[in-house]
């Protein structure tokens, strides 16, 4: 590999953090009187931020200089985290759940968060909640969702249904994966494809093909199961890669994306594909006590297959929806809300 190749990869590379035993104590016991964030979104945010900004100067700037430069890694693992001391069965019907008796993991989550930007809602994804309960259930366990286990879930970024047409506006810029329960066999692997990896090694036709506007991106599920009776709901035509070549920015619909030439069918195929390849993906098993950071624009990322038993034991993480500023989108927040979004 030349020395201008492995300068690339490493700038790619995914972020490892480990957070040293004392300075997780001292996040673990400022969290302790961390009531139901949900009650008081702002509040919980000030406590949770202050609990992460007693970190050490040098791990604190790792996690915000991830977050606000174009050159750093797409995805970030922190290891070490605080977690609650008891947890209830997981939630078997995609979420809230009930009866947690801490909110120790919710505010690592809003602390990491924070650290990146606003943490923001969607009504269309969780019912407007601003942490998600990552969890999967019966009913869609075949899915391309958050909720699905028996299926592969492909690579892609998490999309926001906007009336504009254009879904890759309005979508967060971060989203972060707090690990409370892993599966019981350990086969759950998360994957991330750093889109600065892809167009390394596409064709630079295939490069030239998703970088025009032959794709169409479906709406989220939960807006089609929503507003639209289940059937497909269409953005307009978009390209699925933007910006410079040095650092482009990639998108993809987990629901489904609508190919509108042969040559578009082929980029797509291409792009899936090479994401799986090893030089590509950057594979991680979530373990508690860790979270990933994954930045919504630089790369996409996929779920493995895994067995899921309804029992209370099964994979259960915790997911928010960051955005650096919530200015952009003002025009879609609901009526008296602060946070959440049409």
């Amino acid at each position: 590999m030349s020395t201008m190749q492995s300068a690339h990869r490493e700038s790619t590379r995914m972020l490892r953090i480990r957070i040293p035993d004392e300075a997780r104590d001292a996040i673990a016991e400022s969290l302790s009187v961390l009531g139901n964030p949900e009650l008081d979104p702002d509040r919980a945010l000030a406590l949770a931020h202050k609990a992460f900004s007693t970190l050490d100067v040098g791990l604190l700037q790792e996690i915000l200089d991830f977050g606000r430069h174009a050159d750093t890694p797409g995805v970030a693992l922190v290891e070490n985290l605080p977690q609650d001391d008891k947890l209830p069965p997981t939630p078997n019907n995609g979420g809230p759940c009930e009866g947690k008796p801490t909110f120790v993991a919710e505010g690592v989550l809003l602390g990491l968060s924070s650290l990146l930007g606003e943490p923001t809602s969607f009504v269309t994804e969780k019912n407007g909640r601003l942490i998600h309960d990552i969890v999967p259930t019966e009913s869609g366990a075949t899915t391309q969702t958050s909720e699905g286990s028996d299926v592969f879930l492909n690579f892609h970024n998490d999309i926001v249904h906007d009336e504009s047409g254009r879904y890759d506006l309005s979508n967060p810029d971060f989203l972060v994966l707090n690990c409370l329960r892993k599966d019981r066999e350990g086969n759950a692997l998360t994957s991330y494809a750093d889109a600065r990896d892809i167009v390394h090694v596409l064709s630079d036709d295939t490069v030239d093909t998703l970088r025009s506007s032959s794709f169409q991106l479906n709406a989220p599920g939960g807006y089609t199961r929503a507003y639209a009776d289940g059937k497909e709901v269409l953005s307009v035509p978009v390209p699925l890669l933007g910006g410079p070549a040095e650092s482009p920015e990639i998108y993809v619909a987990a629901n489904g994306v609508k190919r509108l030439t042969p040559e578009a069918d082929h980029a797509f195929s291409e792009l899936q594909r090479v994401c799986r390849e090893p030089e590509v993906g950057q594979v991680v098993a979530l373990t508690p006590g860790s979270a990933l950071l994954v930045n919504n624009r630089k790369g996409v990322h996929s779920r493995s297959r895994f067995d899921a038993h309804f029992d209370g034991t099964d994979r259960w993480l915790q997911r928010t929806y960051t955005r650096r500023s919530l200015w952009a989108i003002r025009s879609q927040l609901v009526p008296g809300s602060r946070r959440t979004h049409r």
